[in-house]
């Protein structure tokens, strides 16, 4: 094994196992608020969430990766930087905490005031953790940030479940993002103490200006594109329908987010080593597609006829409205995966412009999508499937400007990574087809687990069959190294 490869399963599988530890803590967490909180909570505080989103944009400012690009960068350098940041958070902020009185006036609702105010605090923290958390993924020390991210996530869950039973009410919702953006701010300073200066920083930020002003337009664009779907339902349908509509996103985000989330934020600093050699970068880009399309695609599937089992376990049965929306929405899983790693090879190949340029693509698409299902259709299920459709339309423009236009290479070998998924894919959606007429009567629990059961035992005997992973060879050398 080389060393990038190396280096990408020691990121991965440091990232996953604190990752998929802190589904657990996720899972558990949300299914206590649900049942303790109502649609219309969630819903207040998904605005709040969105709107502080964009300002985030600003307080990264495509900063960050920059950061893990530029080899060139002194220590004087980094804390003019962090002085810079130190700035635009105290200014970010203050200008979110006195629109808050404007927010509430648009959606008629003053309790966002108050919430908006508060998450004004993890805006400030936010922005000035960019250059110490930069740093920690510059350096490629997976394994602590992966500890650390899953302590800090255990901590603030365990808080928020606290609160809500001490009466905190929504409030108890802004507990992980104010507390956790405060505690890992300081344990990334305390690993890679900055010296701020009385400067503004400009000399220092222009030496990554060319990368990152094209990294945050495309973070804005990506911003609308990703968000603008929740800003428009909570104003122009209700804040009920848009707490059943965020129930179903976050419930199909969850997946994508604890499988991409392992995997994008090794790959830029692992293929950044590459940015001089494009056919080594592609190579192994090309092998990491083809894990990430055999994860995927079946799991697409299985999410789509799993979709009530998922939902109502999770969340309760006051969430069936829920159900139909995260079927359609999970369809979209697998390009969804695929499409998260595209930025970090934009990003490897010092193509940040090109990556705007897809954004602004994407963005148009999915906006004309949304404004489809909302104003024609007027319903949460055609919104949906107007988003499912804008991902597999932009899955197709994303790849072929990476390829045409950064690469400089043909996509044949691109598009052979995703021929065996796909067949998987067919192959568990036929059966799980049929066991859904056997199981519909059985407790939901049940139910879920027998599908997941067949699925599994479907993708083993299949990726065993055509050899795609030598699963029963790899079980056998392990009792055989026991032995020894």
């Amino acid at each position: 094994m080389n060393s990038t490869n190396r280096q990408l399963v020691s990121g991965v599988f440091y990232t996953a196992i604190a990752k998929y530890m802190g589904i657990i803590i996720s899972l558990l967490v949300t299914a206590v608020l649900a049942r303790q909180l109502n649609e219309n909570d969630f819903a207040v505080v998904a605005i709040a969430t969105v709107l502080i989103a964009f300002f985030a944009i600003f307080s990264d400012m495509g900063i960050a990766p920059a950061i893990v690009q530029n080899n060139t960068l002194t220590k004087k350098d980094l804390g003019n930087i962090f002085s810079f940041t130190i700035w635009v958070g105290v200014l970010l902020s203050a200008v979110f905490f006195l629109s808050a009185p404007l927010i509430g006036h648009f959606y008629g609702d003053d309790t966002l005031v108050s919430i908006c105010r508060l998450l004004s605090i993890n805006l400030f923290f936010a922005t000035i953790n960019v250059v110490p958390s930069a740093l920690l993924t510059k350096e490629r020390r997976f394994r602590f940030i992966a500890m650390r991210s899953f302590t800090v996530q255990s901590i603030c869950g365990a808080i928020a479940v606290v609160a809500v039973f001490m009466g905190a009410g929504l409030y108890a919702l802004l507990v992980n993002p104010i507390l956790s953006a405060i505690i890992l701010f300081i344990i990334n300073f305390s690993q890679y103490p900055q010296h701020p200066r009385f400067t503004l920083g400009f000399s220092s930020v222009k030496k990554i200006l060319s990368f990152s002003v094209y990294q945050m337009l495309f973070n804005i664009i990506n911003y609308f594109s990703r968000n603008l779907d929740k800003l428009m339902i909570g104003k122009y349908l209700t804040m009920g329908a848009l707490g059943f509509y965020e129930k179903s996103y976050r419930a199909m985000m969850l997946p994508l987010q604890n499988i991409t989330f392992v995997v994008t934020p090794v790959m830029h600093p692992v293929f950044a080593t590459m940015q001089n050699d494009i056919k080594q970068m592609v190579s192994a880009y090309e092998k990491v597609v083809r894990v990430l399309s055999l994860i995927g695609f079946p799991l697409s599937i299985f999410l789509f006829f799993s979709a009530e089992e998922i939902i109502l376990i999770l969340f309760g049965p006051h969430w069936v409205q829920s159900v139909s929306v995260f079927q359609i929405l999970s369809l979209s899983v697998g390009v969804q995966i695929i499409l998260s790693t595209s930025g970090a090879m934009f990003q490897s190949a010092n193509r940040t412009k090109i990556l705007f340029i897809s954004g602004v693509l994407s963005t148009i698409l999915n906006v004309a999508g949304l404004l489809i299902g909302l104003f024609i259709f007027k319903t949460l299920n055609a919104i949906a499937v107007c988003i499912l459709i804008t991902y597999a339309i932009n899955f197709f423009q994303c790849f072929i400007l990476l390829y045409r236009t950064t690469f400089h290479m043909p996509m044949r070998d691109f598009w052979k990574q995703m021929l065996r998924p796909i067949i998987l894919s067919i192959i568990i959606g036929v059966i799980l087809f049929g066991i859904s007429f056997l199981t519909e009567n059985m407790p939901l629990f049940v139910s879920l687990i027998i599908k997941g059961i067949i699925t599994l035992v479907i993708w083993i005997a299949f990726v065993q069959k055509t050899n795609e992973i030598d699963i029963i060879g790899k079980i056998k050398n392990k009792i055989h190294h026991k032995k020894i």
